[in-house]
């Protein structure tokens, strides 16, 4: 029966594959083609020789910089912003605002960062400081469900001894729970901060900072911004 079970699973994947190949309709002949291979050719030509000039090394310099600020202010924001609604969304505050909490962080999680860097943009303008908010808003979402995981897996006992010796609830959770919960919410935020780098060089194409504006000439790279009315 397990066999038979198994068997049925295999069989329902394949014909999902299929029905998705022809549902799609690819054709993955046409990548061999001798137009698609002579057009990835040159594409990956133009990559083998670089714009070395003056202007262009300096636009390409500041918006690098400008992207590695982006992603480390907005996992930043995030990472405190995480932190303040783990607590609840872990249940440290009843079970009411645990389920308002949670929704929330489900919210913020669920809309793209490209989609929060378009709403951004119509907010406060167009450059960093969008893709930035875009940045913390995700990523706010995702630690914090992260840290609210971290916290509920964490031992009650180091808390629960201050509590007995006369320490309030904050003294607990930061000499009782946040020194087991460091190492793992560091490693969390260093990942989403590395994940936040590479999301930050595409922000400019919607207008929100970053190397994704340098896809347009080097002259265009710091034209002056202005806000979007």
């Amino acid at each position: 029966m397990r066999r038979l079970g198994h068997a049925l699973i295999i069989a329902a994947i394949l014909a999902s594959v299929i029905g998705s190949f022809v549902y799609l309709d690819l054709d993955l002949s046409g990548l061999a083609t001798s137009a698609s291979v002579s057009q990835m050719a040159g594409y990956a030509a133009r990559f083998m020789s670089p714009d070395f000039t003056a202007g262009h090394l300096r636009a390409i310099g500041g918006a690098t910089l400008e992207t590695l600020a982006m992603s480390a202010m907005g996992t930043l924001l995030a990472a405190v912003a995480g932190l303040a609604l783990a607590l609840p969304a872990a249940g440290r505050m009843g079970w009411p605002l645990q389920s308002l909490t949670r929704l929330l962080l489900n919210a913020l999680r669920a809309i793209p960062e490209l989609v929060w860097a378009v709403l951004m943009v119509l907010a406060a303008g167009l450059g960093p400081n969008a893709g930035t908010l875009a940045l913390a808003l995700h990523t706010a979402g995702v630690l914090g469900r992260l840290f609210a995981e971290a916290l509920e897996n964490t031992p009650e006992p180091p808390a629960a001894a201050i509590r007995l010796q006369g320490g309030n609830a904050w003294l607990a959770f930061c000499y009782g729970t946040l020194p087991n919960l460091w190492p793992q919410l560091l490693a969390y935020t260093l990942y989403r901060w590395e994940n936040n780098i590479r999301m930050a060089t595409v922000m400019g194409f919607v207008g929100a900072g970053g190397w994704g504006r340098c896809s347009t000439p080097a002259s265009a790279c710091f034209r002056k911004r202005r806000p979007v009315r």
